[in-house]
């Protein structure tokens, strides 16, 4: 009986992080890993292929800018990164809705397991020597990181943003705004949100530590870098996928 439990204690552990019932400490810790999972991806994806996959930004403004310059192929990298992280992120969302209304209250396992078995995809994908194979590639990787940025969205219900960093650099400069307030103005009632900035810090500092775990695995090993990524994705959501579907629903 002891060691059933202790079989059982980490499937727990992975419902509650990945469960339909929700609470403040369960997005915090799931939003932690994910923020990892994304800055490890996004610096590795950086030296395997040459570019952020995370950036959008950057991605919308190079496409104006080599279409004026008359540099087509970077402007259509460009885009067509941007049309895969939007299209994961509408997959994302599809799969959640799909998995609510068929297999009930385990509908966030889903969409994290399809992103472990991507990057488990992107783990070969050193095979791929061609200029189109590697296009392939980015998409791929763009794809994972726009279904991980809406699924973490929809869970947080848009609390957190886990690839966005400059959403949450400009939200902690708000926050250093108001405790500025506090030191400059005190009988203006304003201060900072001491657990806001707590978990923006720790998303940014989770980014920052995936970033470099995903440089030095890519400089060790290559594209099998994102194996643990790949691993500790599934190991959280599989347990949690229910085993069969809950009756009765269209």
């Amino acid at each position: 009986m002891a060691r059933r439990k202790r079989i059982l204690r980490p499937i727990a552990s992975s419902r509650v992080l990945v469960g339909h019932r929700r609470s403040a400490g369960s997005d915090f810790v799931l939003a932690t890993i994910l923020a990892f999972v994304a800055g490890a991806a996004n610096a590795g994806g950086f030296f395997a292929l040459g570019q952020y996959t995370s950036h959008m930004t950057g991605y919308l403004s190079q496409i104006p800018d080599h279409l004026v310059s008359g540099d087509m192929p970077v402007a259509a990298t460009a885009a067509l990164a941007i049309a895969a992280f939007i299209a994961g992120a509408g997959f994302s969302s599809l799969l959640i809705n799909w998995a609510r209304m068929w297999v009930g209250r385990r509908q966030y396992a889903l969409p994290i397991a399809i992103q472990g078995l991507f990057l488990l995809c992107f783990a070969w994908g050193g095979i791929f020597t061609s200029a189109a194979g590697r296009l392939f590639a980015l998409a791929c990787l763009c794809f994972i990181m726009g279904m991980q940025n809406a699924t973490i969205t929809k869970i947080s219900s848009a609390r957190v943003r886990t690839t966005h960093a400059t959403g949450m650099a400009t939200d902690i400069g708000i926050e250093l705004g108001r405790l500025a307030c506090r030191i400059l103005m005190p009988r203006a009632g304003i201060g900072p949100d001491p657990a806001k900035m707590k978990i923006l810090l720790t998303l940014i500092g989770a980014f920052l530590l995936g970033g470099i775990t995903g440089a030095l695995g890519y400089a060790a090993i290559g594209f099998f870098f994102s194996l643990p990524l790949a691993l500790l994705l599934l190991g959280m959501s599989l347990p949690a996928l229910p085993i069969r579907r809950r009756p009765g629903r269209l």
